[in-house]
């Protein structure tokens, strides 16, 4: 069976598409859709994704109407972390390492989930 070979895009609704993509570029490293063939987009080093549909009724997204959550993979937490928070972003880890590793959350500027994961090793 032909199956895929990994995540292609995550697209999503913004109020403000090009100051989002700023803040997603500054914060996290990751490039904007690329506007000529000089540019590159983002490009993800090879490891491990998860793709787990949640029951409809779950709070782990946050707000009720939140449809989505991006999780990205981080090589080191704490200093991603540290990071965040000197830049005035607000983030919360989860203290308890789990057995696929550690957790971090925060929110975009639009309110949007993100979660933040150092596989276990």
């Amino acid at each position: 069976m032909e199956k895929v070979t990994g995540i292609g895009g995550v697209f999503f609704r913004a109020t403000n598409p090009e100051k989002l993509s700023e803040w997603y570029r500054v914060h996290l490293g990751v490039n904007p859709i690329p506007s000529n063939e000089i540019q590159l987009p983002w490009i993800q080093e090879e490891g491990p994704t998860i793709v787990a549909p949640f029951e409809r009724d779950t709070d782990y997204f946050g707000k009720e109407t939140q449809a989505w959550m991006i999780n990205f993979r981080v090589r080191d937490l704490a200093k991603i972390v540290a990071q965040l928070r000197q830049a005035g972003v607000e983030v919360s880890t989860d203290h308890q390492e789990m057995p696929m590793g550690k957790f971090a959350r925060l929110h975009d500027p639009e309110g949007n989930p993100i979660e933040l994961w150092e596989p276990r090793r």
